[in-house]
């Protein structure tokens, strides 16, 4: 069932999208997943394309999680534009857009009281970073991934480099939960100056697009450094602050140099180690995430 497809589904409720995968998964057919939040873009389309290439049937998920939203942050504005989105996933040949309401995800309600215990823990890999800059993000994330891969059952699902710190979470989740999932990274797409694709950069305006790849340029600077013998972590992560301090008038909320797996600062780090930056700032409106893996020289 590769390639373009010539129409898609849209379903809204788990038992429609249950009726379409069940007689898919019980033929032994392999089903790809794309969660998403909507406002796709070439990022999106690449999950889909990777998805399409390794799996029999491809859904792609269209859905505002507002758990993952603190007070004060962009739900209200976040883009939605759900007929360019099921036309975007039409032209790439996924099979169905899973659409579902608020309702069909949480049907008891919002289970806000959870989210403040942490119902579902999305580990210790959800403390530093984004997680010490968004408190709530990463229990919501972890609480609308595990209902949809609930809702979509045994699949591989394809997940973006560029929230790498979610997909060390989701990878996690499926760990800790013995849930049915393959999960696949799979690299950034970025703009043609270095800019990782986002939906957020919907925000930005011309002076905030033209600072904005200086994050990715950080990166770079400070992977050449890892790389270099006896180079220290806390001048590789200063110099990634002044770069990007230089060009952006909004708060950097953090440059770090971490361990992959734990996203914690490396203990001992011997050459050949692999590494992981993570930058996040904003940008007027925007508040802007990248990463790049490194070496340890």
């Amino acid at each position: 069932m590769t390639g373009a497809a010539t129409s898609i589904s849209v379903v809204h409720t788990v038992a429609d999208l249950a009726t379409y995968l069940d007689p898919v998964q019980a033929g032994g057919l392999t089903v790809g997943f794309v969660p998403t939040m909507g406002a796709l873009h070439a990022g999106h389309a690449s999950l889909i394309d990777t998805s399409i290439a390794s799996t029999d049937l491809t859904v792609v998920s269209i859905f505002v999680n507002p758990l993952q939203f603190a007070p004060g942050e962009d739900l209200d504005v976040y883009p939605r534009d759900m007929d360019g989105d099921v036309a975007l996933c039409a032209a790439h040949g996924a099979a169905v857009v899973f659409a579902p309401t608020i309702d069909a995800i949480y049907p008891k309600g919002l289970p806000l009281e959870g989210i403040s215990a942490g119902q579902i823990s999305p580990g210790p890999v959800a403390q530093p970073l984004e997680g010490r800059e968004r408190p709530t993000h990463f229990v919501g994330v972890a609480e609308v991934i595990t209902r949809l891969f609930a809702a979509v059952g045994p699949c591989r699902a394809f997940f973006g480099e560029k929230d790498f710190q979610q997909l060390q979470v989701v990878r996690y989740l499926v760990t800790d939960l013995s849930m049915p999932i393959e999960v696949v990274g799979c690299p950034t797409v970025r703009e043609p100056d270095g800019l990782a694709r986002s939906s957020r950069n919907f925000h930005l305006n011309d002076r905030e697009r033209a600072a904005a790849p200086v994050l990715y340029r950080a990166l770079q600077v400070a992977a050449a450094a890892v790389a270099e013998p006896g180079w220290e972590r806390t001048t590789v992560e200063a110099t990634m602050s002044t770069m990007i301090q230089a060009e952006s008038a909004g708060p950097l909320d953090y440059a770090a140099v971490v361990d992959p797996l734990t996203l914690r600062p490396p203990e001992n780090s011997r050459p050949g180690d692999e590494l992981r930056l993570l930058v996040a700032c904003r940008f007027g409106k925007a508040r802007l995430i990248d990463n790049l893996g490194a070496v340890a020289g």
